[in-house]
């Protein structure tokens, strides 16, 4: 793929496929294990790399002019170095860029534009991103995981409350350690005593290796 290949709907057809996931509780647990457990890597890191690239260097920063554009250079950003640079710093090093990007599109209504399980991926962006206000920036979202919870079909609405109890989750974390442990040895952090041991379990947020 080159660059003048690159075009958002080559991410939102990859990230978003039109199977009717949506309409079946299994098919869409499915999406979403396939995505949070490194299924995607493969298909990136043989198709993506170049897009990728171009989505970290800026290349593809004027794709934030429309929501579906901006909701793909999310991807680009938060999702796709993640399988790139899985177990590197790299995969980690747009997350800023990713969390404003999804900041911003929550507050001019790119957001409200999108399906719930797309929208779901500006939480994670924000979460993700680690530093100054991590924990004021989760709790901002719980309005926001609300209205994605109420939003889901009726097939799914039985998982809004387990989105809900994902980000408890990630809250606890941030509230207890102020950054995402498990990066630690990748970003050459030392670990407190109660962080190995938080490592150790293995019970991370969001359930995935490069979260």
């Amino acid at each position: 793929m080159n660059n003048r290949a690159h075009t958002p709907e080559t991410v939102l057809n990859l990230w978003f496929p039109d199977t009717g996931h949506q309409h079946s509780p299994e098919d869409h647990g499915a999406f979403w294990n396939e995505r949070m457990q490194g299924g995607m890597d493969e298909t990136i890191i043989a198709d993506f790399e170049d897009l990728t690239i171009a989505a970290a260097t800026g290349q593809l920063d004027h794709w934030a002019n429309t929501a579906r554009g901006r909701l793909a250079l999310l991807i680009a950003l938060d999702q796709f170095p993640r399988s790139l640079w899985r177990d590197t710093p790299a995969a980690y090093a747009q997350d800023i860029k990713a969390a404003r990007l999804a900041l911003e599109g929550i507050e001019n209504g790119d957001f409200d534009e999108l399906e719930p399980w797309e929208c779901a991926f500006f939480v994670i962006a924000i979460t993700h991103c680690e530093g100054p206000g991590h924990l004021e920036r989760i709790d901002r979202l719980y309005e926001i995981v609300d209205r994605i919870a109420k939003s889901l079909p009726k097939e799914l609405a039985h998982m809004g409350p387990a989105f809900v109890r994902q980000q408890d989750k990630a809250r606890k974390v941030i509230d207890q350690f102020g950054r995402h442990s498990h990066r630690n040895e990748i970003l050459g952090r030392m670990s407190t005593p109660e962080e190995d041991s938080y490592i150790a379990a293995g019970d991370f947020p969001h359930n995935n290796n490069g979260s």
